[in-house]
């Protein structure tokens, strides 16, 4: 599952993975713990300083257009990191993984079949809707020098990036999921349920 930034694929992985008994990976949990090292190790072997860029350089003084390319050209090197991890992982049942980095143009050479994967992205509508009841939507929390451009910059780069998340899966023949707030997380998951129903076990009873 991938897509945009704030669609619900972290909690529609995780109501997917309770109802299945699948096991649930996040992306975001990994890339923002487990793959800092990587990074830091990663500069440092290129000849950059380890030290992460200045706060007002990356959030600030960037335009939305070049953080996005940024983003986007960092994705391959961090979805070989997030393979290794689901390499790692030695389980029973099917896994699940979620997370914006998991590219269409690289999930797609490694899947069979593109009803393997789905995009998910918020309509702006409910992208707003977000911004408005999830706290930790609300701000950049980096020491910034100008807070409110700062979000709003990173704004604009998510919703780019998911833009070309959009355009790169209808090109691979992935299917889009727009969210658009009208449904709640459980019914935006038996969708998904329904897309991906070749490869999932049937539903556990949790009530047995």
């Amino acid at each position: 599952m991938s897509g945009g930034q704030w669609a619900g694929k972290s909690t529609v992985a995780r109501l997917l993975a309770h109802r299945y008994g699948l096991t649930a990976y996040h992306y975001d949990h990994h890339d923002a713990r487990g793959h800092n090292d990587r990074r830091i190790a990663r500069r440092v072997k290129l000849g950059q300083s380890p030290a992460d860029p200045d706060p007002d350089q990356t959030w600030v003084n960037t335009t939305p257009q070049e953080m996005a390319a940024e983003t986007l050209e960092g994705f391959p090197v961090r979805f070989e990191w997030a393979l290794d991890d689901l390499r790692c992982l030695v389980s029973g049942r099917p896994v699940i993984a979620e997370g914006w980095g998991l590219r269409p143009e690289l999930v797609a050479p490694i899947i069979d079949s593109p009803r393997r994967m789905v995009v998910m992205v918020p309509t702006q509508a409910f992208r707003e809707r977000q911004l408005r009841e999830l706290p930790r939507t609300a701000t950049v929390s980096h020491g910034v020098s100008d807070p409110e451009r700062a979000q709003s910059n990173r704004l604009e780069r998510d919703r780019l990036v998911a833009e070309d998340a959009v355009r790169s899966a209808r090109r691979l023949g992935i299917r889009v999921i727009e969210v658009d707030g009208t449904q709640d997380a459980a019914a935006v998951a038996a969708i998904v349920a329904d897309h991906f129903g070749p490869y999932l076990p049937p539903p556990e009873d949790h009530n047995a």
